[in-house]
């Protein structure tokens, strides 16, 4: 080892088509300050193999085999940080960081953001508004739970992300199918969160989230995401809009709560995404993810506002304190394309040179089974990104932009509820 064989280890590389925009500027960023960058990943490289100086391929939803990777190049190389952005892969990198004693979100942290009924449990007895929760093992336990809050319930599981496996459940009569759904969705998360459902009061009001960056402890907001949801009574997140001049970015009561939210939990280095209800009676957290928001709303925050999230993961890792300032002032919004019904995709054809239009592009392949919920959760075709200077107008660029996506496919028959959940295409990282 050589004090100029500096490295940050990245843990999973994610989707090419969701996340090399952030790998591009890290590895550029990392350059600057004299670090390389080093991947560990479950997949043989491709697309990366031109951002990262060494990649070392392992099975890293084996948590000891993603240990084992990462100690072994720590043994031969100095290594100054380590970042994810990857959901399940969030707990085992920052227990690597902690290890290998360089900065990361901290092994009481990492656990208060993965863990939802830990987060619910922390931030409840801090005195912050959260809805009344119980995690439950049986569906008679999850009766007694909803009587005792009173409907309407959401019903999820305990550590899975995108909102798959959550139900909103009116009343009595809806909440089996909706325990039954949030149960076997947990069954592909991380063991020790397999089984069971949280049940938890409905929060009522429109729904944000914050993308922050957290240096020693310190907690600062970055930008603020508009999110649009569908599939009533699922949760599917069918858009988001970043607005650099959002009123609630100087909302202190808000900040105040996001503030004090990653200081229970202990949050010590690192970025986060959290989710926020804004109730009658004030912003409600309803998680704080220990990563970079999904749904390519750090590249809308980067169109919006300037800001680079790949920058500063690298920056952040090392140990700085990034600039969060804003460069740019503007509006950006991205809108999901799905099926009408579950469907086999034949083929996708997405638009080009509208007015505002950023990007649009298909994000599945020909053959590829889209199931909406409960059969199936981010059943996308495709995808548009669309700026402007303001909110309407960056709307109806969505608008007409979706309406130009072109889709070619095959209705399947109906999964039954029961089933045990299959990970989305869109969220899976596969060879070519």
């Amino acid at each position: 080892m050589s004090d100029d064989d500096r490295v940050l280890l990245v843990i999973g590389s994610g989707l090419k088509l969701y996340r090399e925009y952030l790998i591009e500027s890290a590895a550029r960023r990392a350059g600057e300050l004299g670090l390389k960058l080093v991947l560990v990943n479950n997949l043989k490289p491709s697309w990366q193999t031109g951002y990262f100086d060494e990649i070392t391929v392992a099975n890293v939803f084996d948590h000891e085999q993603l240990r084992a990777a990462g100690k072994e190049i720590a043994s031969r190389r100095t290594v100054v940080g380590v970042f994810c952005y990857d959901e399940p892969l969030v707990q085992p990198a920052a227990e690597l960081a902690a290890e290998l004693g360089v900065p990361g979100l901290g092994l009481e942290g990492v656990q208060g953001c993965r863990d939802k009924h830990r987060t619910r449990s922390m931030l409840t007895a801090a005195g912050l508004p959260q809805p009344g929760f119980e995690l439950t093992d049986t569906l008679e336990q999850a009766r007694a739970v909803a009587e005792r809050i009173g409907y309407p319930v959401v019903v999820k599981p305990r550590a899975l992300g995108a909102s798959m496996g959550v139900v909103l459940a009116q009343d009595a009569s809806q909440l089996e199918q909706a325990y039954l759904i949030a149960s076997n969705a947990s069954l592909v998360g991380d063991e020790p969160f397999r089984g069971g459902a949280i049940v938890e009061g409905y929060a009522v009001g429109p729904e944000i989230s914050i993308d922050g960056v957290v240096h020693r402890g310190e907690y600062r907001a970055m930008f603020i995401a508009r999110k649009e949801t569908g599939m009533h009574p699922y949760f599917e997140e069918v858009g988001h809009v970043v607005d650099a001049a959002d009123p609630l970015l100087q909302d202190q009561r808000l900040l105040d709560v996001l503030t004090k939210a990653h200081e229970v939990l202990g949050v010590e280095n690192g970025m986060t995404h959290a989710e926020v209800k804004l109730t009658p009676y004030g912003p409600v957290i309803i998680e704080i993810n220990g990563r970079l928001g999904g749904d390519l709303i750090p590249f809308l925050g980067r169109i919006a506002t300037g800001i680079d999230p790949g920058e500063l993961l690298v920056e952040v890792a090392a140990g700085h304190r990034p600039d969060i300032s804003f460069s740019r002032s503007g509006v950006a919004g991205i809108r999901f394309g799905y099926p009408a019904e579950d469907a086999t995709v034949r083929e996708v054809r997405v638009p080009t040179g509208l007015p505002g239009l950023v990007t649009a592009a298909p994000m599945v392949e020909p053959g590829t089974e889209l199931r909406l919920p409960p059969g199936g959760y981010l059943a996308r075709h495709s995808f548009v990104v669309c700026e402007a200077d303001d909110r309407e107008s960056v709307a109806e660029r969505l608008e007409v932009a979706a309406a130009a996506v072109e889709l070619d496919a095959d209705p399947l028959t109906r999964k039954d509820v029961s089933a045990v959940l299959e990970m989305p295409a869109g969220l899976l990282d596969v060879d070519k």
